[in-house]
Order: C-alpha cells, then sequence, then structure tokens
C-alpha cells in the first residue's frame, strides 16, 4: 500500500472520536428496535459521557429531521455534564440564517470552552429535492460566511443565494481563536471536493478499500493544492472489536441474526442522503463482499444491511484492530470516528480494549485554535457594558 503523506501537521497521535445515536440509529440486533435503546436524552447523554470518561478526543453529534433529537440543542445541553471530550456537531448547511448560525455556533463554542468542532452536512431539507450542484453551492456560501463572521469585523458577502453588506461580527466571534471550530466534511463529487479542499479542515470518508480510499484522498488534496492548503483525513467506520478474531466475527453475525432485509431497506431508504453518491459506494462495497460479507479481510459491509451512510465495520482481535487503524495512519489518517451496536456497550469495548494503547491528540488544540486564557468579544454597535 503506498502512503499518502499529505496530512497538514507533522503529529504522530491520532483524534480517536466516538458517535452519539441521536438518530435513533442503537440497536442490540440491526433491525430490530429496542426501547432500551431509542434516541431518548437518557441513552444518548450516556454514551457521550461514557465516551469522555474513557478518553475519546471527540464525539459525532449527527442530524436528521425525521428521526431523533436536535443536535445543537444535545450538545448545549451536555458541555457542562462532560469535561474533556470535544463535540463534533453535524450543521446541515441551509437550515439556519447563515449569520445565526455563526452566532449559535460561536456560543456553543464558548459553552465548551473551545470543544465544539462541527460538521457540515450538504444533503437535502425535508421536503426537498435539490440538485447537487445547488446544495454544496449554498454549503460553500454558508462555510465562507461563518468564516467572515469568526475571523473578520464586518461581514459582506455577494452570493447566488445570500447577499449580506456591512454586518458587524462581535457576537459571532467564537472562543476558538486562528479561525474559529474545525470543520469537517464528506462529500464525492467535483464541487463536494473543491468546497472542502478551499474551505474545511479534515475531509471525512465512509468505509472502502484502502487503495480507493488512497485514490480519494489524493483527489481531495489535489483540490486543496490548488488553493495552497493540506487537509487532514478522517474515517468514520464501525467497530467490533473482541478478545479473538473468532468471537468477533461472531457477533457480527449475531448482530444481523434477526434483520428482515425488506425493513432493513426500509430503515435504509427514510435517510435524506439514501441516494447520494456515498450511499451507492457503500453499496458497491456490499455487492464486491465475499459470502460472509467481508470487502477486506477485516472489514465487513453487514451494517449497510440495516443503515444509509456508514455501512462497514472493522471486525477482529484487539492486535487485529490496532494493526488496521496503524495501516491507515500510514495512508495520512489521523482522525477516526467510531461506533457500534449497542453504542454504548462497544464504546466500552474498544475503550478499554483498544484505546489505552493508542496516542491520541485533540485536534482543535494541535492546530492551536484553543486559547489558554477565555478570548475577549468585543461588544457590538450600541451594545451595553
Amino acid at each position: 500500500m503506498t502512503t499518502v503523506p499529505i496530512t497538514s501537521r507533522d503529529l504522530d497521535a491520532l483524534e480517536i472520536s466516538w458517535f452519539a445515536p441521536l438518530c435513533s440509529d442503537d440497536y442490540r440486533y440491526l433491525g430490530v428496535p429496542d426501547g432500551d435503546y431509542r434516541s431518548s436524552w437518557e441513552n444518548t447523554s450516556e454514551v457521550l459521557q461514557t465516551a469522555d470518561k474513557l478518553g475519546y478526543r471527540n464525539i459525532l453529534c449527527p442530524s436528521s429531521y425525521q428521526v431523533g433529537q436536535d443536535t445543537l440543542s444535545f450538545v448545549a445541553a451536555n458541555a457542562p455534564l462532560t469535561e474533556q471530550i470535544n463535540m463534533l456537531a453535524a450543521v446541515r448547511c441551509g437550515e439556519m440564517q447563515p449569520i445565526m448560525l455563526a452566532r449559535t455556533l460561536a456560543t456553543l463554542d464558548h459553552i465548551l470552552k473551545g470543544r465544539l468542532t462541527v460538521n457540515i452536512i450538504s444533503s437535502d431539507f425535508p421536503g426537498e429535492k435539490a440538485e447537487s450542484d445547488y446544495r454544496y453551492q449554498r454549503s460553500r456560501e454558508v462555510v465562507e460566511i461563518l468564516k467572515q463572521a469568526w475571523t473578520q469585523d464586518e461581514i459582506n458577502h455577494k452570493g447566488e443565494i445570500y447577499q449580506f453588506e456591512g454586518l458587524t461580527t462581535g457576537p459571532a466571534k467564537p472562543y476558538q481563536q486562528n479561525g474559529g471550530p474545525l470543520l469537517y466534511f464528506g462529500g464525492y463529487s467535483p464541487p463536494a471536493l473543491d468546497l472542502c479542499g478551499e474551505h474545511c479542515d479534515v475531509y471525512l470518508m465512509w468505509p472502502e478499500k484502502k487503495e480507493t480510499l488512497a485514490d480519494r484522498m489524493k483527489a481531495v488534496n489535489a483540490c486543496a493544492e490548488k488553493h495552497n492548503r493540506v487537509l487532514d483525513y478522517g474515517l468514520r467506520v464501525h467497530m467490533i472489536v473482541r478478545d479473538t478474531e473468532q468471537e468477533a466475527k461472531e457477533y457480527a453475525e449475531e448482530l444481523v441474526s434477526k434483520l428482515d432485509d425488506d425493513f432493513g431497506k426500509q430503515i435504509r431508504d427514510r435517510a435524506l442522503d439514501s441516494t447520494s453518491l456515498g450511499v451507492s459506494m457503500q453499496a458497491k462495497n456490499r455487492e464486491q463482499a465475499n459470502q460472509y460479507g467481508y470487502v477486506e479481510p477485516h472489514l465487513w459491509t453487514g451494517i449497510g444491511r440495516a443503515r444509509s451512510g456508514c455501512g462497514a465495520a472493522i471486525v477482529g482481535s484487539t492486535d487485529q484492530v490496532l494493526s488496521e487503524i496503524e495501516a491507515y495512519q500510514k495512508m495520512g489518517i489521523r482522525s477516526f470516528i467510531f461506533s457500534g451496536y449497542p453504542h454504548v456497550d462497544e464504546c466500552r469495548s474498544f475503550g478499554e480494549r483498544v484505546l489505552p494503547q493508542l496516542k491520541t491528540c485533540s485536534l482543535p488544540e494541535a492546530y492551536g485554535r484553543v486559547p489558554t486564557t477565555a478570548p475577549d468579544v468585543p461588544l457590538a454597535a450600541g451594545q451595553r457594558t
């Protein structure tokens, strides 16, 4: 495997993240809803607080309209209940007026004392079916406005979708300096890659064969180079780790042992991104897999039978999982978002078996975004002291 040494910092540590199942995506058996694992405040906040205590450095808080909880409310409520974990809040661009979004995210960043990261989402709204080029143009303009709000004194933007002139940015200054919260991004189309290359910090990928991931990283890096930038790369993948490979594979089979494939298709189809190019790539993984669902020796595609989006898991013993992570790291990937079913149990499994053996970091701290003392936020014009 040819390495792709194209990350943005000379850093040998990894950002290891977990996943908060805000969107009703938690099961004991895939495709079999269980009230004990529903997307309730009690369940999802327990997952997040468990990850914090075990030493995970970030957690993805996803966004969905049909099911689950509101992402930004969830992040705000958990801020005082956690100590060190960053929160990767998914934001569907266009749902909130961009300047108000900038202020909301800046407020969250102050509440979290710099522990906020942002996942930029470009999928359709409920009831909307927009062309890909339009959705990514909307996201591009939202990101450009966020950056102005976070780093400049005024917002001046003349775009195809949004137009603003001479708006002060005092209330929208975040806790993190040098650019504000890190922006994580995933997408496959040319407009998506160019947006990420110009404006975002971490390019997130769903699991595919390693040579496919390497080609994708090279394509994104070429886009970044056009803007004199270098990115970091992340992998969002499920995880099943046990003391032995046999135990891990047996658990994978048990996980889908009660799955009705017709119901699994219903679960996939209800997602707003169910027809995206990325989801089609996950379906291609399943088509290329062997009779047991493995597209690589330790990459199992059975998860994708009952969920849209990320549809594969790393399966193996502790040593095998460590070897897989090391292989991805050598490719240039150093941000990992893991998850498993049930989420709190697998958070503990990975957190106790694998996490203590990894050198980890917080990417906002590695980027120098988090100040040592609280930054002063300037008063807006006319604001009272």
